[in-house]
């Protein structure tokens, strides 16, 4: 193939994603205070084997080697976060300039190589001072705070970042971080941090307001506080529900299924609508939020692209006539031998790429709005041999879920980039350091040494070709 003649066109973004907790380590240093993923790391039995993001990939410290990654990889986009501890110690009031020079240094180095910063506000690490406060997400406090906040990281990076994220996966970070007794999760917590339990149901949706809320009045914030235009979008990971079969009946069971699934109907749909799904808030009945006069407005702000994580989907199959189920759609249960990535939910289903866009585009009506993928990649059983790793079974999962970009692309669906996760090895959540999303092994036992991959020089020769290979 000619590289003019590239099959995602030469526009195309390419870039890899991390994020602040998973990577940084240096979790007492520059001034930063706790987070609550610093606090819930410690709680025992939290985190697989007691790891905590302490070290994690020590980014801090290592960050010019990692740009020099990303130069070997050959991408011109970066996806990080900003963790707000280290800007705000305490959540509000005083700014830590020490903590803003880091990001500056990080971005410098970015800029100096070509490298285009993308910059998430918020992945999961607020910080615990709020948590003490006032309870965090459960508090509408939390929503205004997160705008200050915007306000002041843009304020002083505005001049050299164009792309802002506001909040990243708001289904993770409050439906995973909330719970009701042990109905949720089966556990004495919840998997996420803050882990707290809740009395109701109620008080879990209305936490998610407050981080929609969080969102409209960050991207106020952006736009007010940057020098320049700038670029502001929210990351959400839908689940895609996919047809089993590619039928008029089984699509549009796929269709009814998108807005009822997951949190969906109550993320999504008012951030992209401007609106709360009817048929959600009919399902939620006395458990539905508490929605005041002006913050549908305040949601519903005007966005320049939407980021979709997308790693897993499920299928749905068409009702039969007469079943009795007015839903429009039932599900398709997955068999036994089903394959699965080195995660419990990692199912491989590449077709929820492709219909997650067109989801965005068709189901919701937002055909208009540019879609970046933020996120996509998998977690494989890597094992280090003679200075090498070679995960095949990494490459077969990405090259599926290209290939299903690159058909939504081919039928003029509006996916204008893709951000491989992840760059490095790092602190997986609740898993700890036990599951490898990298693209680069972390050694653990020999310094944290950096070991290229097979899949990064696959990538590689994507990002050079600009299509999959």
């Amino acid at each position: 193939m000619n590289l003019t003649e590239r099959s995602f066109g030469q526009t195309f973004t390419w870039g890899v994603a991390t994020s602040a907790y998973q990577i940084e380590g240096a979790v007492a240093e520059g001034g930063r205070s706790p987070s609550v993923w610093d606090h819930f790391s410690q709680l025992e039995g939290a985190v697989l084997n007691g790891d905590t993001g302490a070290v994690a990939c020590d980014h801090y410290h290592r960050y010019l080697d990692d740009i020099q990654l990303m130069v070997q990889l050959g991408v011109k986009h970066y996806r990080f976060s900003i963790a707000w501890s280290r800007i705000m110690p305490e959540g509000r009031g005083p700014v830590n300039e020490a903590g803003v020079d880091f990001y500056r240094r990080l971005v410098d180095g970015l800029l100096d190589h070509g490298i285009t910063p993308h910059a998430t506000l918020f992945h999961w690490d607020s910080p615990q001072a709020l948590e003490d406060r006032y309870g965090s997400w459960r508090s509408r406090e939390m929503a205004q705070d997160f705008a200050d906040y915007a306000g002041v990281v843009v304020g002083r990076l505005g001049d050299r970042v164009t792309h802002w994220i506001t909040l990243n996966e708001i289904f993770c970070f409050i439906h995973m971080g909330y719970g009701v007794g042990d109905v949720l999760t089966q556990q004495p917590r919840p998997p996420h941090a803050p882990g707290t339990v809740v009395e109701r149901l109620q008080e879990v949706w209305q936490a998610s307001h407050h981080a929609l809320l969080a969102h409209g009045w960050g991207c106020q914030a952006i736009r007010a506080a940057s020098p320049q235009p700038c670029q502001v979008s929210l990351v959400d990971n839908p689940m895609v529900p996919v047809p089993m079969i590619e039928s008029p009946e089984h699509i549009e069971a796929a269709k009814n299924a998108f807005e009822l699934v997951g949190t969906n109907g109550g993320v999504i749909w008012p951030v992209l609508t401007g609106r709360y799904s009817e048929k959600l808030l009919a399902q939620l009945g006395e458990e539905a939020p508490e929605i005041l006069p002006g913050d549908l407005e305040t949601i519903h702000q005007p966005l320049d692209s939407f980021g979709f994580n997308v790693y897993s989907g499920c299928y749905v199959r068409a009702v039969e006539a007469g079943s009795g189920n007015d839903a429009g759609f039932e599900w398709v249960d997955l068999p036994k031998g089903y394959p699965r990535m080195h995660m419990p939910w990692l199912q491989v289903v590449p077709e929820a790429m492709y219909w997650g866009v067109r989801h965005v585009g068709e189901t919701l009506g937002r055909g208009d709005l540019p879609i970046f993928v933020t996120e996509n990649g998998c977690a494989a059983q890597d094992e280090l041999r003679d200075g090498a790793v070679w995960d095949t079974d990494r490459i077969f999962y990405l090259r599926q879920y290209l290939r299903a970009a690159e058909r939504a692309v081919a039928e003029g669906f509006p996916l204008r980039g893709y951000f491989l996760w992840s760059l490095l090895d790092n602190f997986e959540w609740a898993y700890g350091y036990g599951r490898r999303f990298g693209i680069v092994y972390l050694d653990y036992e020999d310094d944290l040494k950096r070991v290229p991959k097979a899949s990064f020089d696959w990538y590689r020769e994507c990002v050079r070709q600009g299509r999959v290979v």
